[in-house]
C-alpha cells in the first residue's frame, strides 16, 4: 500500500510541477516579452517528464535498500579491535570506527569482539571466544 501511495504522490507532484511551469511559460514569460515556440515547450516539459521518471526510479532503489543497522541495533553485532581496548578503545564495524569499552580483561588489537550492550556512544563488548577457538585451532 505504501508504495502504490508514493507513485500516485510522485505522479501529483511532477503534473502540478509541470501545470505551473506551462502557467509561467504562457503568462509570466509573454508579460515580459519573451515568446515561447510550441515545439520549445513540448521539448521542455519532455525533459522535465524524463528527469521525473528517473529520479523517481533511482529514488525508489534508495528507499527500497535495508537501512543499515543503527546504535539501538548493535547489540550482537561483531567487530575487531582496531586500538587496543584497556578498558576503553576503538573498534571497526563494517567500515565505522566506534568507541568501546570492555568489561572483562584487556582485548587486545585485531581481536574479534562482539557487542553486548551499550553506553550512550560507547559500546561495550567482550572478546569474540568462539572466533578465537577457531582461530587458534585454525593455527594448530
Amino acid at each position: 500500500m505504501k508504495e502504490k501511495s508514493r507513485i500516485m504522490l510522485t505522479i501529483l507532484v511532477t503534473l502540478l510541477e509541470e501545470i505551473a511551469l506551462v502557467i509561467f511559460i504562457f503568462l509570466g514569460l509573454p508579460m515580459l516579452g519573451v515568446e515561447v515556440p510550441l515545439g520549445g515547450l513540448i521539448a521542455m516539459m519532455s525533459g522535465i517528464a524524463t528527469y521525473g521518471i528517473i529520479s523517481y526510479r533511482l529514488g525508489g532503489r534508495v528507499l527500497r535498500k535495508k537501512p543499515v543497522a543503527g546504535l539501538s541495533d548493535m547489540v550482537g553485532i561483531r567487530g575487531k579491535v582496531v586500538k587496543n581496548l584497556a578498558p576503553v578503545g576503538t573498534i571497526r564495524i563494517g567500515s565505522e570506527l566506534w568507541d568501546a569499552k570492555t568489561e572483562d580483561q584487556e582485548i587486545e588489537k585485531g581481536k574479534e569482539v562482539i557487542v553486548i550492550k551499550r553506553d550512550g556512544l560507547k559500546l561495550i563488548v567482550r572478546k569474540d571466544s568462539l572466533r578465537d577457538a577457531v582461530e587458534d585451532h585454525t593455527r594448530l
